[in-house]
């Protein structure tokens, strides 16, 4: 028998409109505890758009959105800030903070939202770091100092300061080579699997795809076109997905053609 998960997230019916453009047209879904989602969607589909809007940045035009039982829109500023508080957030490019150190940048939710004490913070400083493969030689780095996949490791790693519930990533392989965004894989995979922190991305990357996600969305035309498994989104007879997929020339993480 199947295990039932706990629904922490609840997408209803989101109405998203730029003055005359309609970008969703009711976007329905959830998201269970202790899964990893992906996102996909062709361009202008509004993924991060959507993203945003499930983490209190852009008000939706209509529809409604609980995250960790809080109403996103609708309920208090003290209850959303507590919310807040039970989620992690890596933009697209890390948005790290350039002036600071990777420990300071790690340290920035400690300090505001927890209030850690100082004599604390250089051991959760490095635990967060281990969390992300990093060495603790890395902390006293700058940004601009690191590689492209070490950078987004440091982001996970503020990321992970208040030991979230939730991580929501936008795109976090875009830009790595192969090799290092594998590596980012296999630690997005751990972080779910061995800590039991939810994620939801959003990506176009195929190998993360097949290889590391429980479960895909597809936005499409401003809805939900499909949801399901790879093989479930696979078996789809729409253009796009196949089209996307290139599901002729694919491979499956064996090495076998996928049919």
């Amino acid at each position: 028998m199947k295990e039932r998960r706990e629904t922490i997230l609840e997408v209803d019916a989101i109405v998203t409109r730029f003055g005359e453009q309609t970008v969703h047209d009711g976007v329905s879904f959830t998201l269970q505890r202790g899964t990893l989602t992906a996102l996909i969607g062709g361009s202008g589909t509004g993924k991060s758009v959507l993203l945003r809007e499930i983490i209190g940045l852009h008000r939706p035009t209509d529809g409604k959105i609980r995250l960790l039982g809080t109403d996103v829109w609708q309920d208090s500023a003290d209850q959303l800030n507590e919310m807040r508080r039970r989620f992690g957030m890596m933009f697209q490019d890390g948005a790290l903070f350039s002036s600071m150190t990777v420990a300071q940048n790690v340290a920035v939710p400690l300090v505001e939202h927890a209030r850690v004490p100082p004599a604390l913070l250089d051991p959760l400083i490095k635990l967060r770091l281990a969390q992300a493969g990093l060495e603790p030689d890395v902390a006293e780095k700058m940004p601009s100092e690191l590689s492209g996949g070490m950078r987004k490791r440091a982001a996970i790693a503020r990321a992970l300061a208040l030991e979230p519930e939730v991580l929501f990533l936008d795109e976090p392989t875009s830009g790595l080579d192969p090799t290092t965004a594998r590596a980012f894989d296999k630690l997005v995979r751990s972080l779910v699997d061995d800590l039991g922190i939810t994620i939801f991305l959003i990506t176009h990357d195929l190998d993360t795809l097949l290889t590391v996600v429980d479960r895909i969305i597809v936005l499409a035309n401003g809805k939900v076109l499909a949801d399901g498994t790879i093989d479930d989104i696979l078996k789809l007879d729409d253009e796009w997905i196949q089209s996307y997929f290139s599901v002729r020339t694919m491979v499956d993480a064996r090495g076998e053609p996928v049919s």
